[in-house]
């Protein structure tokens, strides 16, 4: 079994809510808290989540970690 790991970024939006929504729906799982920053170039707040997700298949670097 190989665990995935991605970090999913964006304004603090509701698109960015979308994209952990999607990856959620996919059977990706929350991993630690969400984290947000202050970006003073564009005056708007920053989040990032981590998502785990365990697969049967060996880990390879070209998978297209959003498709799984």
């Amino acid at each position: 079994m190989t665990t995935l790991y991605r970090l999913l970024t964006g304004q603090d939006d509701s698109d960015f809510c979308q994209k952990v929504s999607l990856a959620l729906s996919k059977g990706w799982k929350l991993y630690g808290d969400p984290q947000y920053s202050y970006d003073s170039q564009s005056s708007k707040m920053r989040c990032a989540q981590a998502v785990v997700k365990n697969i049967s298949q060996d880990y390879d670097a070209d998978m297209k970690l959003g498709d799984q």
